[in-house]
């Protein structure tokens, strides 16, 4: 049985390198990086709790009326939006 070498292409090679060599001579930039990151993590793993809660889970049991309403919520919408987009006379 013969091991199949996988081959890298080099232009793959050569922006891995240079990434990471980037990254490894970072002072200043693993702080700007690390704050990214915590802000990315409050955004969405603390915010989207407390600010959007499940609204179709918490209203609807089964999923057949969960879609009923989101279905009948995007005509009416659409609707809505083309009654006042053909109101409008330029």
């Amino acid at each position: 049985m013969t091991i199949k070498k996988i081959s890298i292409p080099r232009w793959f090679r050569n922006i891995y390198n240079f990434y990471k060599e980037g990254f490894q001579n970072m002072t200043l930039g693993r702080t700007l990086w690390a704050i990214v990151l915590i802000k990315l993590f409050i955004m969405f793993a603390i915010l989207k709790v407390f600010f959007f809660p499940n609204f179709l889970n918490s209203k609807f049991e089964k999923e057949e009326d969960r879609a009923n309403y989101v279905k009948s919520e995007l005509i009416d919408r659409s609707t809505a939006t083309a009654t006042i987009t053909d109101s409008i006379s330029y």
